[in-house]
């Protein structure tokens, strides 16, 4: 089974679901949660390396304050769990995005998850927390305009190799696949530097059921699709 090395996921549909079933949206969030634990094992089992997956975005502290602390509650609680689970597993952990807004004790389990998992040579597991891609760019570009100011890299240096290394992605391989979840088409400022040539699936299934078999189906249309990179296919000739 040819499988993609990375998979990108879109978690959406975490608090429609919850409502179509009479449940508060942050109900729908905690099951969304255990169903990364489910997929993180099945997507290992297939013999995936690597998977990112967008848990919290720079544009989702505009929701409702009750639901922002609701979800912060519920990643303190997935770090704890995590850390389990990544020993279980033998999961490496990193997340991507810029954790220095979050609270002081988020970020601490943020690091000693990652310094704990650093060496486990099961599946590499990214989790975009405060991420969007469009700010990423922007501290990328920061951070390589200071180093050029303090002589560390010259402008004739940065090509694309070198700008990678500046993301929060950088010694990640780019995304094969991208699965959006709960029925809308569009990326909302994840990964677009990294997803140039990335195969898109989108599925009108919500993330809570998204299931091993949902995963299956995705990884089976990537198969049928023929990535060319901006080439050309050359077309056989008759016999």
């Amino acid at each position: 089974m040819n499988v993609p090395q990375h998979i990108a996921i879109i978690l959406d549909g975490n608090g429609r679901w919850a409502k179509s079933k009479g449940m508060p949206r942050n109900y729908g969030h905690a099951q969304g949660s255990k169903n990364v634990e489910r997929i993180c094992e099945e997507a290992w089992r297939m013999g995936i390396k690597y998977l990112t997956v967008y848990a919290f975005s720079t544009e989702n502290w505009s929701r409702p304050k009750d639901e922002v602390d609701a979800l912060m509650k519920l990643l303190r609680n997935y770090m704890k769990t995590c850390l389990k689970t990544a020993k279980k597993n033998d999961m490496k952990i990193r997340v991507i995005g810029d954790i220095r807004r979050l609270d002081e004790d988020i970020r601490t389990r943020i690091v000693e998850l990652e310094e704990a998992t650093k060496d486990n040579g099961g599946l590499n597991f990214q989790i975009a927390i405060n991420y969007g891609s469009r700010d990423e760019i922007v501290r990328a570009v920061r951070k390589i305009a200071a180093d050029c100011a303090e002589g560390k890299i010259g402008s004739q240096e940065i090509d694309e190799k070198v700008f990678g290394q500046y993301l929060d992605t950088h010694d990640i391989p780019d995304p094969d696949l991208l699965i959006r979840t709960s029925g809308e088409q569009r990326l909302s400022n994840y990964l677009l530097w990294q997803l140039a040539y990335t195969e898109f699936y989108f599925t009108d299934v919500p993330w809570p059921d998204f299931s091993k078999e949902e995963l299956v189906k995705a990884i089976e249309q990537y198969q049928a699709r023929e990535r060319r990179y901006g080439g050309v296919k050359e077309e056989q000739e008759d016999v």
